[in-house]
């Protein structure tokens, strides 16, 4: 998984960076202001799934009808980090639902912050949880939540759904795509994990199944360790006639999130950027 593959890119960080990390002061300091002119709703929500009932954050303007936004969070799951950007999100005109993909094992959240994946206690209590969140069990998440959106008031059902994905969630953008791809017109993968492999369900091989447009944002060590893949999904979207972004970024994989320790601040908003266009495409 590219989240353990950065462990030794992430190594010169000490532990007293890891500690302000942990306390939030680079949260609080990263995550960019912004302002909003619309009053936003926003609630811990429940929704059933095919495995259970997942727990989720939802958020949207307080009035009015919107397009919906899935978020699939990093390997950290579910936290503070990703509550801000879906806050955020929201302020820009959409309803958005971050969720909690480890719901088969615990409600969010599972780590309060990134950095406590970097611990041993972290890692042992997130490695069972992964092996849950299947390819599988991705699709039939997606079929719940749309649904789930779809009932929901401040919904505009009108107009299509979009997702984004960070880390291993970034094939869960493409892989949701292919499972409801009557309603789901968008994907925006970060610094994703395992987009192109030998795999007959790799999620290169799905562009196929949807009818989305994508946004492939690649970290520069993932592109590094794996230079063809960009390729590979750039012939696989040509073949599916399916437009597509892709674009190796000048940050490190985890770039896009506030409470990574390779958090950076000008590619994440330049990447934020591109995700509004493509999200004003719904």
């Amino acid at each position: 998984m590219c989240d353990e593959l950065t462990l030794a890119d992430e190594a010169k960080l000490t532990r007293r960076a890891f500690a302000v990390l942990g306390a939030g002061g680079a949260l609080a300091a990263a995550v960019p202001a912004f302002a909003t002119g619309k009053k936003l709703a926003e609630s811990v929500v429940t929704i059933p799934t095919a495995d259970g009932t997942a727990d989720a954050f939802f958020v949207h303007p307080a009035r009015g009808k919107y397009p919906a936004i899935i978020i699939w969070p990093d390997i950290g799951g579910l936290r503070d980090a990703f509550k801000d950007m879906a806050r955020r999100l929201a302020a820009a005109g959409y309803a958005v639902l971050a969720v909690n993909h480890y719901y088969r094992s615990a409600p969010a959240p599972v780590l309060a912050n990134f950095a406590l994946w970097r611990t041993p206690e972290g890692q042992a209590k997130i490695r069972p949880m992964v092996g849950l969140v299947t390819a599988d069990a991705v699709a039939r998440d997606a079929a719940a939540f749309v649904a789930w959106l779809d009932k929901q008031a401040a919904v505009n059902r009108k107009r299509g759904i979009g997702n984004s994905g960070y880390c291993m969630g970034g094939p869960f953008t493409v892989r949701s795509a292919a499972a409801v791809p009557d309603r789901i017109k968008a994907a925006a993968s970060f610094h994703g994990a395992g987009l192109v492999s030998a795999a007959d369900n790799s999620p290169d091989k799905l562009l196929a199944k949807t009818k989305a447009a994508f946004l492939i944002a690649i970290a520069k060590n993932d592109d590094a360790r794996a230079p063809t893949d960009k390729d590979a999904l750039k012939a696989a979207a040509k073949a599916a006639g399916r437009p597509a972004e892709i674009e190796v970024y000048g940050g490190d994989h985890g770039w896009c999130v506030a409470d990574s320790p390779s958090y950076h601040a000008a590619e994440a908003e330049r990447a934020w950027a591109r995700m509004l266009v493509l999200f004003g495409g719904l």
